[in-house]
């Protein structure tokens, strides 16, 4: 038997998944294997392919009472929640409603002697790393749009969500997607290297952390394949002197710690203009005193624990470092922390960015308040990071937010709202949070290149 891949899951430390790696042998047939079906699936009218795809999101949609609990298993998402099938509906679903003007011919210019025009043409197989802690979501954010383009997709998932890979590609074929054109893949990371530097796929798009990231480009370097990244962050949010303090609370707070602050874009640090900073915090505080820490297979359970025991030592010594350099925490240790997986969420104050709380990415459920005193201090200090995914800003003047957001080093802008993928919008990033884009159009021109047509119609 080869490699090994073993889900623990963070409920009580237990292997609830395992399966063998492909050998580079295998791994390389089954890009194959992808290759030779793609084109039969491209020639297919773009209205089919778009029809089998969102019936393979219908079908995961009717797995869902099977997901659910599946996920707390595996990364340790309540089951009060519902799993991730709205929004993964929700992006498929705009994704395919856009598909025919998105794909469609640019025309250029057409008289008697000539007809110009440019043509999207998938790339041919797109490979897809998703991570774990928003598996079905971030993986149908590429796999939707680039199987409706005409790609074929070759899928990895985390080992931390096993299961998820398997759970897509069985639904997608069960709807009539070729199993080719979809495949679930568990690979080593040097089987995805060797498969990266082998030109097996062209296109790579990777969610995940900075250091994966780089080993993607590493492994494509020379080789002409696109790479799309979506990495770290460490998103803001700044509330001005006019907010909805209630509001700002709620939505920035919930975006700190929901899925036990294991999100993309939640909100790791907050900067509250001074004349709001006592209220806001002391909101902040009592919302936070209210979550239940428990099982994620509890009804009653809001916050989980975090997806591996190894996520929460990291955020536990960010937290211990800073209070050891002056910060203050708010929140008792909970009666269910277990010093493992289970980890009370935390509210910081009297931070600095000369502490790593503020600076590196915590990928867990603490966030740092700091008091400004303007938009400058503010916008300086949103900047002051090594990142860019989304900042959320809350004021009632909307130009005064695309003013601030003008000047903010992010991909996302968000007034009055945080955490949120808007399937029209770009899904972007800059500085080390990566490059690229999902989502809207130009997710569908990232997963297609163009290709002229001059077309001479006389030649007298």
């Amino acid at each position: 038997m080869g490699q090994m891949l073993k889900c623990v899951s963070p409920i009580d430390g237990s292997v609830y998944a395992e399966r063998e790696v492909l050998s580079a042998e295998a791994a390389f047939e089954a890009a194959a294997l992808a290759r030779a079906a793609q084109a039969d699936w491209a020639a297919r009218p773009l209205q089919e392919r778009t029809r089998l795809v969102m019936a393979g999101v219908a079908a995961v949609g009717a797995m869902n009472d099977e997901i659910v609990p599946e996920l707390a298993h595996m990364m340790g998402r309540p089951v009060r929640y519902g799993g991730e099938f709205g929004g993964f509906n929700e992006r498929a679903s705009h994704m395919a409603e856009i598909a025919e003007v998105s794909l469609a011919d640019i025309a250029v210019g057409e008289d008697e002697t000539f007809k110009r025009y440019i043509k999207r043409i998938p790339h041919g197989v797109v490979f897809v790393v998703a991570p774990w802690n928003y598996p079905y979501m971030t993986a149908i954010n590429t796999v939707a749009p680039a199987l409706i383009a005409g790609n074929a997709v070759v899928l990895k998932h985390a080992t931390q969500t096993l299961l998820v890979g398997k759970r897509m590609t069985q639904a997608f074929h069960a709807a009539g997607v070729p199993q080719d054109v979809f495949q679930n893949v568990f690979l080593s990371h040097d089987v995805t290297n060797d498969l990266i530097a082998g030109r097996a796929f062209d296109f790579v798009n990777f969610t995940g952390s900075v250091g994966g990231g780089q080993a993607m480009e590493r492994a494509a370097a020379g080789t002409f394949t696109g790479v799309g990244t979506e990495l770290g962050g460490k998103d803001p949010g700044y509330v001005m002197e006019d907010a909805d303090l209630d509001a700002a609370v709620d939505t920035l707070i919930d975006g700190a710690m929901f899925n036990s602050g294991q999100c993309c874009c939640g909100i790791e640090r907050i900067y509250v203009h001074e004349s709001l900073y006592d209220a806001f915090v002391a909101k902040a505080v009592e919302v936070v005193k209210g979550y239940k820490l428990g099982n994620p297979l509890d009804a009653e359970t809001t916050i989980g624990p975090m997806a591996n025991v190894r996520f929460a030592d990291e955020v536990r010594a960010q937290i211990a470092e800073a209070v050891a350099a002056g910060a203050v925490a708010h929140i008792e240790t909970f009666a269910e922390d277990d010093g493992g997986a289970y980890l009370t969420p935390q509210i910081l104050t009297n931070v600095t960015h000369d502490m790593r709380v503020m600076r590196d990415e915590s990928f867990g459920p603490v966030v740092g308040i700091m008091k400004v005193s303007s938009d400058e201090e503010a916008i300086a200090l949103m900047n002051d990071s090594e990142f860019g995914l989304t900042a959320s800003l809350w004021t009632r003047d909307v130009d005064r937010a695309a003013r601030v957001g003008d000047q903010i080093e992010t991909g996302t802008v968000f007034m009055n709202r945080a955490d949120y993928l808007d399937p029209g919008l770009c899904w972007t990033g800059c500085k080390n949070t990566g490059r690229g884009g999902g989502l809207s159009v130009i997710g569908y021109h990232n997963l297609t290149r163009p290709k002229s047509y001059h077309l001479k119609k006389v030649t007298s």
